[in-house]
């Protein structure tokens, strides 16, 4: 059986920005000659302008008619792969604070080799500046060890002796934010361990082991932390845990907190944007659990306008946009505006790699949005194509309610022949997986008696029925999911008053907040 020829050089290449091929052309003029130079640049070209991976196309754009001799080509690709890491490398450390550092103190060696002791103190001044305003103590202790070094090969007693207790002071302070701060990243995974592996629990035990963690001496007081960077874990856990501990007003409050913190010293975020694109995603959560959704917009708008610095900040900041906009526009009935960012969201995921960014995760939120639009044709593809995903457990946490979605989308479509066919079928389903809640038993028995009825008249008597019914049930555990990722008692008013579903869903927004459509239109 032949081997599949691997895609990783291709993926690579394509993942590459336009800065980093320009770097790559003038890096690869700089290292390779011979014979070969010119192949490997023919075969980076022809990836990188390969829309579909073809290993054929690339064969015949090198040896055109000619069959490459043995494993040459097989070579001419991983030498390739290598020289695009080696470059990456080079154009990473070129902007890294590590590299920068790393390299002043390796110069410091080579110097302090050749005697040159003055220069020698010049770089050690520069590191030690750039390590403090960085808080990077490690390469601070590297500076302070070369700082005695240094006296002590001079034999500077004068220098010791004026500056030896400020040293071991520096030492001492260094060693210690470096623990503090280790204690603080121990305790945040801690929680999030917690958390992630019983995610399905919210039991005594889960919260008595997060509780634990939270009321140690650490947390007594924000002043315990003893630098920016275990302020920010402080209170990354504690938002953590009272998302955790269903204390919503603590968990805006604490991510309005760390977001002002690490908005105040922004050359950390130049540095690294990672936690600063989990606290906006988890203050739009707090905000929207509390209805605050002029901040929810507010900091939208703030994660839309990111500059990522890594290839994984690019996919949260996308996913996460996304993911909080639609459910933004399908709470407050702007499904119009839901939809043009939904074909920006898919015309922006044709630029990932398909490896490492799954669309299907945004299909139930497309098959709202288009069922809000009134599109109910392509609400009902963009169902299916989820239900063909392979499951998960929030997946199979949802299929109760795709059920309830693939039958409204056909009611709505008119395929009433159908519909007594999917409604045994639905029954069989949720009988099997022991998902034939209240809910759904009777949304399915009201479907039902629906098709039943001769007219509209009849029909609005069933759907009054099941606005009834549905204020009893929305109490129940068991129908949170269902009716927390769907309006269905928009839906049902829709139907009652004969409107379309969006204009329910505004109505219903409008109402529960307290705006006008006026002020509605200006967002």
């Amino acid at each position: 059986m032949a081997k599949t020829p691997s895609d990783k050089l291709y993926r690579l290449i394509r993942a590459l920005s336009p800065t980093e091929k320009r770097y790559f052309r003038l890096y690869m003029g700089q290292k390779s000659e011979g014979e070969g130079k010119y192949q490997y640049q023919q075969l980076f070209e022809a990836i990188a302008e390969m829309e579909v991976f073809d290993e054929e196309a690339l064969k015949y754009k090198i040896y055109k008619n000619q069959p490459p001799e043995g494993k040459k080509y097989s070579e001419l690709k991983a030498y390739l792969y290598e020289m695009v890491l080696k470059c990456l490398q080079s154009f990473d450390e070129q902007q890294s604070l590590d590299y920068r550092l790393n390299h002043l103190l390796q110069s410091v060696a080579v110097l302090y080799k050749r005697g040159h002791y003055d220069d020698c103190r010049d770089l050690l001044h520069k590191a030690a500046k750039l390590a403090r305003h960085y808080e990077s103590f490690t390469h601070l202790l590297e500076v302070i060890r070369w700082e005695k070094q240094l006296a002590y090969t001079r034999m500077d007693v004068d220098f010791l002796h004026k500056q030896l207790e400020q040293l071991q002071f520096e030492e001492e302070r260094a060693l210690r934010q470096l623990r503090n701060a280790a204690d603080y990243r121990r305790a945040f995974f801690q929680v999030y361990t917690t958390i992630k592996r019983e995610a399905q629990q919210r039991g005594y035990d889960r919260m008595t082991q997060l509780q634990s963690i939270v009321n140690q001496d650490l947390f007594g007081d924000p002043d315990r932390a003893e630098s920016h960077k275990a302020r920010v874990t402080y209170y990354r856990t504690l938002n953590l845990y009272h998302y955790a501990a269903l204390e919503y007003d603590q968990f805006y409050e604490t991510g309005k907190k760390l977001i002002a913190l690490l908005e105040s010293q922004p050359h950390f975020l130049r540095e690294n944007l990672s936690d600063y694109i989990a606290a906006l995603s988890n203050l739009i959560l707090s905000c929207g659990m509390l209805q605050r959704y002029d901040e929810v917009r507010i900091c939208l708008e703030k994660l839309r306008t990111l500059t990522p610095i890594t290839e994984d900040d690019r996919r949260k900041i996308h996913r996460q946009y996304f993911t909080n906009k639609f459910a933004l526009c399908t709470y407050t009935g702007e499904f119009e505006e839901a939809k043009e960012e939904m074909e920006r969201c898919l015309r922006e995921s044709s630029g990932f790699d398909s490896h490492d960014y799954e669309t299907a995760s945004f299909y139930f939120q497309f098959c709202t949005i288009c069922l809000g639009c009134g599109d109910f044709g392509r609400a009902l593809e963009y169902l299916n194509e989820w239900q063909n995903q392979p499951r998960s457990v929030e997946r199979e946490d949802l299929q109760s309610l795709a059920r309830i979605l693939a039958l409204i989308l056909h009611f709505e479509m008119g395929n009433t022949v159908l519909l007594d066919s999917l409604l045994r079928s639905a029954t069989r389903f949720l009988q099997k997986k022991n998902r034939l809640y209240d809910l759904e038993r009777r949304f399915i028995h009201f479907m039902s008696e629906l098709i039943k009825q001769p007219g509209w008249r009849e029909q609005q008597v069933v759907f009054q029925k099941m606005k009834t019914d549905l204020l009893e049930l929305a109490l129940l555990p068991a129908a949170k999911t269902v009716l927390q990722t769907f309006d269905l008692a928009a839906w049902l008013e829709a139907r009652i008053k004969s409107q379309t579903f969006a204009a329910a869903v505004a109505e219903k927004w409008r109402k529960e907040t307290g705006k006008t459509e006026k002020t509605v239109s200006q967002h």
